[in-house]
């Protein structure tokens, strides 16, 4: 049994703050009442909901009425995709998205184009793991209705330029060559990210609650005012009748107080992090042959590594790791149950063998020098052990 605990999976779920715990306390264990109900109990629910509301939309430069509150990423990604896009069929069938997007964004589309007649276009992401706003600009057409590209991407944690995606598709809306608006999944940029609605141009922003060390399932999704959403769900005029449902009070002021929290300290936490993450980036490579950084490696989040090993399987480093007590993640916590290679690895141009010898490691505030050192003693000897017994091997061409 591992005498040390290193966490290192933060991009799957941050653990809850316990100053987020703390805000949110008086609405677990008070009365509880509904928001929509007319007393004081339901009255305190829904000024605690209103103020979450407002503390949400001013963090991001929004309105308080343009904020929605859901369960969480994946439901507001949803929302954006399918909602917006049924709500506005009538501006055209055609999506413009990424191929290394989550898999919220991409089944929604896929969705869409299987089911009811959509057509689509996946837009390529460099070898550097980021995406061409050229190329994004370039897919779009008279009758696309939705662009989507996430703020940075979930596995190898590349930023993605949004703002000028976001530019440039204003300026096509203003010449009057297409109606398209712009959704960003910013799951894994908020936080360490700047949330700026009106810089990053965008109509539609995603976030998610559990990524932040607020709590899990909650969600947001910022729509700008006049944007048009079809319900993905019925039964209540909860949302502005987008998406009904008795609020999560606890959660809405768990999701404001957690943003707040990361928007004051994220200048130093930063900082902080990018010096443990190069750390370990550099510390991998000189000491693991034939390892190569998925991704840019400075355009990328600040507590983003994301290594392949080759010649090797990666889920079975995940397993030696585990029992050393380190925990990583082979790619995105709502595909790590399929074992199939990694669709963002493959995006950039990557072969299967690549992908599968993948491994993400997420730092957060609690990571320190010495969890950085005991990965980089204990994962170069496990990767040699593995490789031993591994059939894979890796063209030398994908080294670095």
């Amino acid at each position: 049994m591992a005498t040390r605990h290193v966490y290192l999976d933060h991009a799957a779920a941050a653990p809850l703050d316990s100053r987020v715990l703390r805000s949110m306390r008086p609405f677990l264990e008070g009365a509880g009442g509904n928001p929509s109900s007319f007393h004081g109990d339901g009255k305190e629910a829904k000024d605690a909901l209103d103020d979450a509301r407002t503390r949400i939309a001013s963090l991001i430069h929004a309105r308080p009425d343009e904020i929605l509150f859901t369960s969480g990423g994946t439901e507001s990604d949803n929302l954006a995709v399918l909602g917006y896009a049924r709500a506005n069929k009538a501006n055209g069938c055609h999506l413009v998205t990424s191929a290394f997007e989550h898999p919220a964004v991409l089944e929604s589309v896929g969705h869409l184009e299987k089911k009811e007649g959509f057509t689509a276009t996946y837009v390529s992401p460099g070898r550097d793991g980021i995406v061409s706003a050229d190329d994004a600009i370039a897919a779009v057409r008279p009758d696309t209705v939705l662009v989507s590209v996430m703020l940075a991407n979930n596995e190898i944690g590349t930023i993605q330029p949004v703002a000028d995606i976001g530019k440039r598709l204003k300026k096509l809306r203003e010449a009057g060559h297409t109606k398209a608006v712009l959704h960003t999944d910013a799951c894994q940029g908020a936080g360490a990210m700047e949330l700026d609605v009106e810089k990053l141009r965008v109509e539609l922003l995603t976030i998610n609650g559990g990524k932040i060390y607020g709590p899990k399932g909650i969600g947001a999704l910022y729509a700008k005012r006049g944007v048009k959403l079809q319900p993905l769900q019925f039964g209540g005029t909860q949302e502005r009748g987008i998406r009904p449902g008795t609020e999560n009070v606890a959660g809405a002021v768990g999701l404001a107080t957690a943003l707040e929290i990361s928007s004051e300290i994220r200048e130093a936490e930063n900082a902080r992090l990018i010096a443990l993450r190069d750390t370990l980036i550099g510390g991998l490579l000189a000491r693991v042959p034939k390892s190569r950084l998925n991704g840019h490696a400075t355009l990328r989040l600040p507590n983003n590594a994301n290594l392949s090993f080759l010649d090797m399987e990666g889920e079975a480093l995940l397993l030696y790791l585990d029992a050393a007590g380190i925990e990583a993640s082979t790619g995105s916590a709502c595909t790590s149950a399929a074992l199939e290679p990694s669709h963002v690895i493959l995006s950039l141009g990557l072969p299967y063998e690549v992908a599968h010898g993948s491994l993400r490691f997420s730092l957060g505030r609690a990571t320190t020098e010495a969890d950085v050192d005991y990965v980089l003693d204990t994962l170069p000897p496990l990767v040699q052990k593995l490789r031993a017994i591994s059939p894979v091997r890796v063209d030398e061409k994908y080294y670095v």
